[in-house]
């Protein structure tokens, strides 16, 4: 399979932007290892049902075109595009920094996010394990933890997650936005394909962990009308809830879907985008709080009608079920991720000194 090409939006950042004057060359990982300086994130948004999240990594190869954290890497003085993919930063002291966290007398055991920029179930924790540390730190001090990933990986991590769930609270929130294995390539190219993320929902849910499937984003005139098929999967798979956000591009995101999208599907992407203004009161994006992650007017209700006939029709509307893995985006609502507009997250800046760097293949 052909090697996609670096290619990044202009860094907000940086004070000057390069230009290729030939074909940029492939995109290659890079791990990059460092010794952080803290793992622990407070969240201080009105939308976010928990205060304390945890990122093993930064950057995340799934590479899907939408995800919402891209920005993120721009901090590190690198891009929101083909960089937030490839080039990939390993926190390799994170369960050492979370068990002296919990060590502290003002830790309260308050609940964990595994993760808000990066997925911890990304390819390289097969290598480095680093999630599974931090889990088992978890266990050891009966932390309650949420997991939001898309990675088949966590299935390996059940017994820890269960033990955890007996004795704390242990909940995995698995993001499916695609009922179809070949759109979901073409936008979220590194990812499991639907069929291996309903497995990983089935496995869990065998072990006794409460599941959520969350359809995020739902991408107006893309994939909202894989609603009912996503929900009834998740349900014969044995989920317990689901929950549903609408598309946010902030910052270089818009610019990375709008490519992405153009490139894979243009013969539909101005659809897409028509819907996706619809929604938004003619813009791509909305920033304000309570309002990111949902839409308004006509188009957008049709869709939360679908949803909620769709989720209980399935069973998937039990009261209390999957709370730690939603997010209120109003009275009532809830939603999957924020951070305040413009707002520098507490552990975005490089906090090391690169101990290793490896460099490979990227396959897209």
């Amino acid at each position: 399979m052909q090697l996609r090409r670096v290619d990044n939006p202009p860094n907000p950042y940086l004070s000057q932007h390069a230009e290729w004057l030939e074909p940029p060359p492939p995109a290659r990982l890079e791990i990059c290892e460092e010794t952080s300086g803290s793992i622990l994130s407070r969240n201080d948004s009105p939308d976010l049902p928990f205060t304390w999240s945890a990122n093993p990594y930064r950057g995340c190869q799934h590479a899907c075109a939408y995800c919402y954290a891209r920005p993120y890497h721009e901090y590190l003085g690198l891009g929101a595009g083909t960089d937030f993919d490839t080039k990939l930063i390993v926190k390799r002291n994170a369960a050492d920094l979370l068990r002296e966290a919990f060590r502290k007398a003002t830790w309260t055991r308050e609940l964990v996010n595994f993760s808000g920029i990066t997925d911890c179930y990304q390819p390289i924790e097969a290598s480095y394990g680093i999630t599974r540390a931090c889990l088992q730190v978890c266990l050891e001090f009966a932390n309650p933890v949420a997991v939001v990933t898309k990675g088949f990986l966590v299935v390996r991590d059940a017994d820890v997650l269960q033990a955890l769930h007996q004795t704390a609270e242990a909940t995995v929130c698995v993001s499916i936005p695609f009922a179809d294995a070949e759109t979901a390539k073409l936008i979220e190219p590194q990812a499991p394909p639907p069929a291996r993320r309903f497995e990983t929902v089935r496995r869990l849910s065998d072990a006794g962990i409460p599941v959520t499937v969350i359809v995020s984003p739902v991408i107006p005139g893309l994939n909202d009308r894989d609603i009912p098929r996503i929900l009834e999967q998740a349900a014969a798979a044995g989920a317990q809830s689901a929950s549903y956000t609408a598309l946010r591009l902030p910052g270089s995101v818009e610019s990375v879907f709008v490519s992405r999208l153009r490139e894979v599907l243009p013969l539909r992407a101005d659809r897409v985008l028509n819907r996706l203004r619809d929604i938004r009161g003619g813009r791509l994006s909305e920033s304000r709080f309570g309002k990111r992650m949902r839409g308004s007017g006509t188009y957008w209700k049709s869709i939360d009608d679908l949803f909620q006939i769709s989720k209980k029709r399935f069973g998937l509307d039990r009261e209390g079920a999957g709370s730690s893995c939603e997010c209120r985006v109003g009275p009532g609502e809830v939603r999957t991720d924020a951070r305040p507009p413009g707002a520098r997250p507490a552990d975005s800046a490089p906090s090391a000194t690169p101990l290793l760097q490896l460099s490979f293949d990227f396959q897209p």
